[in-house]
């Protein structure tokens, strides 16, 4: 809402300055105007009871007395349509019980105009929400919202260690082979194999099916370079079809879903190192998806996921040692070493161990993944248990992140790789390490088989193959970056809240200011979503909300915002006609005030400090003596302020609210009002040496967050303020430290990521007013200062805190005890053992032990 000036009609009429002046210019255009037409806008303050200032219709004797008078509205313009005027204040007009009152009447039409506005949103953004749930809107963001994301993102690069062999038109030609790999001798695999084993590739996987015996020599052949390799995948092809179920006298009564499991030749299958299966699902003619864990074959992993396992199996060791930190169910029956794992069938029944011990512990891959990042272990090798942690621990079923069109992972020609030119030699790439998938994959023919059509799909009609979209899928598990959607809850709350915003915003503000803005909010959500797509790989719904739920939240709201402004259009361009001329109704209708550029919202940290006492100092000292105390009080604070750079400071009476600003999140900034709140305590601790009518300690409350920071008042007064939650919060938990006996609290997120203090977390506390509990955090000192028994006091604390959030009361009770018994002035330590008290005498009971709620402020 755009700032406007409150502004006496008077003050609009040429030549007038003072608002009783318009009382002989109602008085002679208005003869007969009743109490009614007094009170629409044109109102000055009587201060005599002379004829003149005499409503008319009264007499001056009859004049209400100043108890019966009552502020009603006067108007202001600005922020609306053209010809619309807005209640903006109150003047002091005498109230006349003869006529009736209306000082009601602008609540109830801010009211419903309020609730209008939410209603336009509202309305838009549960249709787009429950459209967002049905299986057309699922579809729709899935073919128009996603193909968006990923082409305004373009290819991205792949994964290092992950290659592609392929098979194409041309490789039978060039190696003196038929066309078809289905007629090549297998001796022909066994080459690869031995070449890509020397080579040095962690994992090879075919993307290829060898189910039927051909050659016996070419066989065996093939089959002995795959049990030396010990890193070779082979697939298991599903096949499946819907049967009839056919009662006794052989009627149809329904119909089955089966799925069959063909295997490699049996000798193949027990050399290879992994088999798993490979089905995607097919959606439209499209692929967006992959399985994990294939459910309806007994949970067996798919291609990518036992080509990571076999790609992992050379950090076993380092993965063994994190599980036996983590005391891992079973460990000992687990294999001690990678040579004791085995074949195809012993990894696959490993793989089934970790999947079901991480299913049964749904904390198991959070707790993982934190010991890895605090593992010695470097980037590479990071990267590859945090693969290992997301397989066994992430969603069976992901959405693919496809890193380009066709050929963006590195493709090396199957001639190429077997057959390398002397001259092409040196320029091989190195295999070492990496996975190297093979199968059938032509970059130059669109008719080739196996292919699959997504939204890199190339203009030429040149698909993704099987064989690439396995290594794509391979690299989202071994990075752990497939693309993450929003929950329902989570995309129902975006739909809701994005309608809600922009129909609020097209129904409230006028058309100039309030389309724009619309259509800038939207832009903004687009980037925001394209941005957690291109960094998160977060998937938000796009084309729902830019494209159905945008237009027509716009659209609602204007048109519900044309048709109000209408009707009050005319009803206050009807009433303006009865007291002022044309001229100056327009005048008032079109006059604009430009926004203070003062005013802002900032983020940062909030200061707030209160003088203990002070009641009980000013009874004692006279008023100039006061003033005199008071100034040297707020210099003392000040100075200290200063010296750590504050950006707003302001005095509320015997108070102090300060702010650090930035324009985003800094620690830095966060660092300067604490190391100011333990300079100002040290410095009033001094002043109260000067100063001995000042009996307490410094008290100081620190919240982080956004705060509005400007002009704040009215009546032509106005003073730069801090406004806002955060504030608010650092007031509250300034006025905490009287019940808990400490000086210097924060919230939680103040001393976050900050070092070289001293901290006791408090727990957390719900304040009257507040729906939910807030971390709050005791800053005692920088640790090249803090005592040793502080120190103490603190260790021993936290561990009475955590009996007490675990309602151990009896225990809890005694260890408050035993640290009351060292620090005997400790205030927390009170306040907890009193608490404590309580609830084990049954005068109290804690909703959540973890939250305590105060009921005073």
């Amino acid at each position: 809402m755009s700032t406007r000036k409150a502004t006496h009609a008077a003050d609009f009429l040429p030549g007038e300055k003072n608002p009783r002046q318009i009382k002989p210019l109602m008085h002679d255009n208005a003869q007969g105007m009743n109490r009614e037409t007094a009170r629409c806008g044109l109102a000055g303050k009587n201060t005599s009871a002379s004829p003149m200032n005499t409503l008319p219709g009264t007499h001056p004797s009859s004049r209400p007395t100043t108890r019966d008078a009552q502020m009603l509205p006067v108007f202001c313009t600005g922020g609306g349509v053209a010809g619309a005027l807005y209640p903006c204040g109150r003047a002091d007009i005498p109230y006349d019980a003869r006529y009736p009152s209306r000082a009601g009447t602008f609540v109830k039409i801010l009211k419903r105009h309020l609730l209008m506005g939410l209603l336009v949103g509202l309305s838009t953004g549960i249709l787009g929400a429950l459209f967002g749930l049905t299986d057309l809107g699922t579809t729709f963001e899935r073919n128009v919202g996603l193909p968006w994301l990923f082409k305004i993102r373009g290819p991205i690069a792949p994964p290092a260690d992950v290659i592609v062999v392929s098979i194409d038109g041309r490789t039978g030609d060039q190696l003196g082979l038929p066309s078809l790999p289905r007629d090549w001798p297998r001796s022909i695999h066994a080459q690869l194999v031995d070449e890509l084993t020397r080579r040095g590739a962690s994992a090879i996987v075919f993307d290829m099916q060898f189910d039927k015996p051909k050659n016996r020599r070419d066989d065996d052949t093939f089959i002995q370079a795959v049990e030396r390799s010990d890193r070779v995948t082979l697939i298991e092809l599903v096949t499946g079809k819907r049967q009839p179920l056919t009662d006794a006298s052989g009627r149809v009564t329904g119909t089955v879903w089966i799925e069959n499991l063909i295997k490699p030749l049996p000798a193949l299958a027990d050399a290879a190192k992994g088999l798993a299966t490979f089905p995607l699902p097919k959606i439209d003619a499209s692929v967006y998806e992959f399985w994990v864990f294939k459910e309806s074959v007994g949970d067996a992993p798919t291609l990518p996921a036992a080509a990571l396992q076999v790609h992992a199996l050379q950090a076993y060791p380092e993965w063994l040692a994190l599980l036996r930190q983590l005391q891992f169910p079973d460990m000992d029956s687990l294999p001690p070493s990678i040579d004791k794992i085995g074949k195809a069938e012993k990894v696959r029944d490993l793989m089934h161990r970790f999947r079901s011990a991480f299913e049964n512990d749904p904390e198991l891959a959070t707790r993982l993944s934190t010991l890895i990042e605090q593992s010695p272990n470097n980037a590479g090798r990071r990267q590859l248990l945090q693969g290992l942690r997301g397989l066994y621990g992430g969603n069976p079923h992901r959405i693919l992140n496809f890193y380009g069109p066709p050929g963006t992972i590195q493709t090396l020609p199957f001639q190429a790789v077997l057959r390398p030119d002397a001259a092409a030699t040196a320029q091989q790439p190195d295999l070492h390490g990496k996975t190297v998938f093979v199968g059938f994959s032509d970059l130059y023919d669109p008719g080739h088989p196996d292919r699959f059509y997504t939204v890199f799909t190339s203009d030429d009609g040149i698909d993704l193959s099987g064989v690439e979209i396995a290594a794509t899928a391979f690299g989202n598990l071994l990075t752990d970056r497939s693309i993450q959607p929003v929950s329902n809850v989570q995309g129902m709350t975006l739909l809701v809240g994005f309608s809600l915003l922009i129909g609020s915003l097209a129904y409230f503000l006028p058309a100039m200011l309030g389309v724009p803005l619309a259509i800038a909010l939207a832009a903004a959500y687009g980037a925001i979503a394209q941005w957690l797509f291109n960094n998160g790989d977060h998937w938000l719904p796009l084309a729902t909300p830019l494209l159905l739920q945008f237009p027509l939240a716009l659209f609602l709201g204007l048109i519900a915002q044309y048709l109000l402004e209408r009707r009050r259009g005319q009803r206050i361009s009807k009433a303006l006609g009865y007291y002022v001329p044309e001229s100056v109704a327009r005048d008032l209708s079109e006059n604009r005030s430009d926004p203070n550029a003062f005013n802002k919202v900032m983020h940062g940290t909030c200061l707030a400090t209160d003088m203990s006492g002070f009641s009980t100092i000013s009874e004692q000292l006279p008023p100039d003596r006061l003033a005199i105390f008071l100034n040297d009080y707020f210099d003392t604070l000040a100075q200290a302020l200063k010296r750590h750079h504050v950006s707003v400071t302001e005095f509320r009476a015997d108070a102090i609210m300060c702010a650090w600003t930035s324009e985003q999140p800094n620690v830095a900034v966060r660092m300067q009002p604490i190391l100011a709140a333990l300079d100002a305590a040290e410095a009033i601790d001094t002043f109260r040496l000067r100063h001995t009518l000042l009996k307490a300690s410094l008290r100081v409350g620190m919240a982080n967050g956004e705060f509005y920071v400007g002009n704040a008042g009215g009546g032509g007064h106005f003073v730069y303020s801090i406004v806002g939650d955060t504030a608010n919060t650092a007031s509250r938990i300034e006025g905490l430290n009287k019940h808990v006996g400490t000086r210097i609290l924060a919230t939680q997120p103040v001393i976050e990521g900050l070092d070289g203090l001293l901290l006791r977390p408090l727990g957390a506390f719900q304040f009257v007013g507040k729906t939910e509990g807030i971390p709050i955090v005791e800053i005692m000192a920088a640790t090249t200062r803090a005592s040793d028994s502080q120190m103490r006091l603190a260790a021993q604390f936290a561990a009475a805190l955590a009996l007490f959030q675990s309602t151990q009361w009896a225990d809890a009770a005694a260890a408050f005890e035993a640290i009351q018994n060292e620090f005997p002035d400790d205030g927390p330590t009170r306040f907890y053992r009193t608490r404590c008290q309580l609830y084990l005498d049954g005068t109290a009971s804690p909703d959540d032990p973890r939250v305590i709620r105060m009921d005073a402020k």
